[in-house]
């Protein structure tokens, strides 16, 4: 899993500087033509570039802090700067959905006139960076890594700001109707707002250590019951260290008759973890009788 992992954040890294030159390489241009047109939403989404630039930069270099060898004083290594990485990209997402609303309002009690053909024009290519953008994202470990699932979706929602300026400039360029602009970006926003708060709640979630979405306790129970010679299990504990490295602690109850084969039962639990759960880091105790009611009755 540790190999494995490795070699998923050497491809996350590669992926994320593609995007990034994608995306700083257009950054300035969209945010120059949100100037000249006057195109409330291309400015919008010049200023998500900007901060997508940097959130890929922040996420980029959580890759490389949690590749860091393990230490004393950080028995599990770096691999939660990628979970606070994905964090501050969630908080940022909301903060700039925010942004765009409170604009958009102005903007809808204020219309203001709009250069439409070259809101569309600016908008097309910057839709276009985005999507290579996304492409090479996803290439990487999107579905399962917090830290790239929070890059991409700033990159999609990004994506969808660009497809709103072109909605917008069309319908501008036909109707003359100005008040489109700030009505797509407040659309934008709300769809931002929804992603972000998906991700922030996944990343709270790891980060109270919450059992992982793809690990159902009550089977995990009955599995480690099921093992010849145990009676009976506490303190099973299970919880994400990052992004595809989960962890496993719990104590095992065993029958006194089977203590000589206690290392058996420990090599059915650990093929069971390993093998079912795919979880490399596990702490399985082996006890005779149940400690906890050792412990209340030595009270």
């Amino acid at each position: 899993m540790g190999q494995h992992h490795h070699h998923t954040g050497q491809k996350n890294k590669k992926n994320l500087i593609i995007a990034m030159v994608m995306i700083g390489s257009w950054m300035v241009i969209q945010f120059i033509g949100g100037l000249w047109t006057g195109s409330l939403a291309l400015l919008a989404d010049a200023v998500h570039m900007l901060n997508d630039f940097s959130n890929l930069l922040i996420s980029l270099v959580a890759i490389i802090l949690a590749a860091k060898a393990v230490t004393r004083k950080r028995t599990y290594g770096n691999h939660r700067y990628e979970v606070l990485a994905a964090l501050f990209n969630s908080v940022a997402l909301l903060v700039i959905s925010v942004f765009i609303f409170r604009e958009a309002i102005v903007r809808l009690m204020s219309p203001q006139e709009i250069i439409a053909g070259g809101m569309i024009f600016i908008a097309f290519i910057g839709l276009i960076a985005n999507i290579g953008a996304m492409f090479a994202l996803m290439r990487g470990d999107v579905k399962d890594n917090l830290n790239m699932r929070g890059a991409y979706l700033h990159v999609l929602s990004d994506t969808l700001g660009s497809v709103a300026a072109i909605l917008a400039g069309t319908i501008i360029y036909f109707t003359g109707w100005y008040i489109a602009d700030p009505i797509l970006s407040i659309i934008i926003a709300i769809m931002i707002a929804f992603t972000a708060f998906s991700l922030l709640k996944d990343t709270v979630h790891v980060l109270l250590e919450g059992t992982p979405k793809n690990i159902n306790l009550e089977e995990v129970e009955n599995a480690l019951m099921s093992i010849e010679g145990v009676i009976n299990i506490h303190d099973l504990h299970v919880w994400t260290i990052t992004s595809g490295i989960n962890s496993l602690t719990v104590h095992l109850i065993i029958e006194p008759s089977y203590s000589e084969n206690h290392h058996k039962i420990l090599l059915q639990a650990n093929e069971y973890i390993r093998t079912k759960l795919h979880i490399d880091h596990s702490t399985i105790q082996i006890e005779k009788e149940d400690l906890r009611d050792y412990e209340h009755q030595s009270v």
